[in-house]
């Protein structure tokens, strides 16, 4: 008998709850094109004509909002990755989801770059528990021949959060103003707090999944012997955590660079023939996100399909990752085409493999790890990611100012193949660790 299918509207939850997330996250990317934003945020006068001197120290400042934004997204993955570990996914998400909202529409308060950098803090804390509650969901609700393709799908929320984001925050912003913007971004996070509480159970408590669906989800799951206590120092013993770290703090602050300085590049990059504001951009970034989109659940259904053909976990997961370094490497040549169509399509690329990359990497946690360390390992991988991240808003400003986006692309298009290089050193085999 075939199971019913409610754990994949767990998935739609996930992705529902990921896309709220990054529309909240990426509000800022696009406010910071709006010349009012700029003007308050530099303090000085809305009559005031901004210079190039002006815009300049306005993305240098930008860059370090950015950069508390990704210190508090590393701080809060592993407070909120330990907290999940402990109170549950449930309690702990809802936890998350609250904060990040409440602070969200904190950001449509502020009128200077100190505030910025207060309110972008709290909501990285916030923000940092999506992912180690939702890896952990997977675990919960997935067996793991499944667990990439659902990692792939809510993963997917990403882009559509971005695609919104694209397509309403500019038009929101010209027509009601920059903190309108912020403010109903925030509302709609309070919303899926709602729907995440009412919704989501483990499995084996929720009324609607069959004793057939509970054992098919829990056909690999391994009775859990865990001696001592688990801590992170603990599990930083492990190769298998050095593997997802490496992952995460070369690929993912990538990915921070897409979001956060993609709206630029379009806007005032010195190579495009064209540049773009906020009455056109939204077009292009929807192609981009709907690209990668299918890149995130392409990928993450490559992985699985391998393994279902009969690959071992090692050879499906770092073949599919191969695949998606390969697609990120063109990527330099968008900061040197001066078509900005050609340029569109390398960056979706790119970011098609990034998503695949990043939903395999995701797997690594519930491939290699017992269940209850789910969310502590997904935490440190997090953790990793946004110290990269970090590092990297702190001097692509400066690279923008002096040298122009040929070296930040050029960063980009080679990580991922370093990444899996590295990898594969550590992990030559990828068999779960006995704790």
């Amino acid at each position: 008998m075939l199971p019913n299918n409610f754990r994949w509207r767990i998935v739609l939850l996930l992705f529902l709850v990921t896309t709220i997330n990054y529309i909240d996250r990426n509000v800022l990317s696009f406010a910071m094109l709006d010349d009012t934003f700029r003007k308050e945020m530099l303090g000085v006068p809305l009559t005031y004509t901004l210079t190039q001197a002006d815009l300049n120290a306005f993305k240098i400042q930008y860059g370090w909002v950015d950069t508390a934004f990704k210190v508090a997204y590393a701080v809060g993955f592993m407070m909120i990755g330990w907290l999940i570990d402990r109170v549950g996914t449930k309690r702990g998400l809802a936890v998350a989801i609250g904060l990040w909202s409440m602070a969200g529409i904190a950001n449509a308060f502020v009128s200077s770059f100190r505030g910025l950098v207060a309110t972008r803090f709290v909501l990285g804390i916030g923000e940092a528990g999506n992912f180690p509650s939702s890896i952990k969901s997977i675990a919960e609700w997935f067996p793991k021949k499944e667990r990439s393709f659902a990692t792939g799908i809510f993963n997917a929320g990403a882009n559509v959060g971005i695609i919104i984001t694209a397509a309403v925050i500019p038009w929101m912003t010209l027509h009601y103003g920059w903190r309108i913007s912020f403010m109903t971004t925030g509302v709609l996070g309070l919303g899926v707090l709602v729907a995440w509480w009412m919704t989501y159970q483990r499995p084996e408590q929720h009324p609607k999944v069959s004793p057939v669906e509970l054992r098919y989800i829990q056909q690999d799951h391994q009775q859990e012997v865990i001696q001592g206590r688990l801590t992170w120092w603990r599990l930083l013993r492990y190769r298998q955590t050095w593997a997802l770290i490496v992952g995460k703090f070369m690929a993912d602050p990538i990915w921070w660079f897409y979001l956060t300085w993609l709206p630029d590049f379009f806007n005032s990059s010195e190579s495009l023939d064209q540049t773009l504001d906020l009455q056109n951009i939204g077009l292009p970034f929807m192609v981009i996100y709907i690209i990668s989109d299918g890149g995130s659940v392409f990928f993450g259904w490559l992985s699985s399909q391998f393994m279902k053909i009969g690959w071992e976990l090692n050879r499906a997961r770092k073949t599919t990752m191969l695949i998606c370094a390969l697609c990120v490497v063109p990527i330099f040549f968008a900061a040197q085409t001066q078509n900005i169509y050609i340029a569109v399509v390398l960056i979706a690329i790119a970011a098609a493999g990034h998503l695949g990359w990043s939903a395999n990497v995701y797997t690594f946690a519930s491939d290699l790890f017992p269940k209850s360390a789910v969310a502590m390992v997904t935490g440190i991988g997090g953790f990793a990611g946004a110290v990269g991240g970090a590092v990297l808003a702190a001097i692509a400003g400066p690279i923008r100012v002096q040298f122009g986006y040929l070296p930040l692309f050029l960063i980009a298009g080679s990580s991922y193949l370093l990444a899996l290089f590295i990898i594969n050193l550590l992990v030559p085999k990828m068999k779960p660790v006995e704790m």
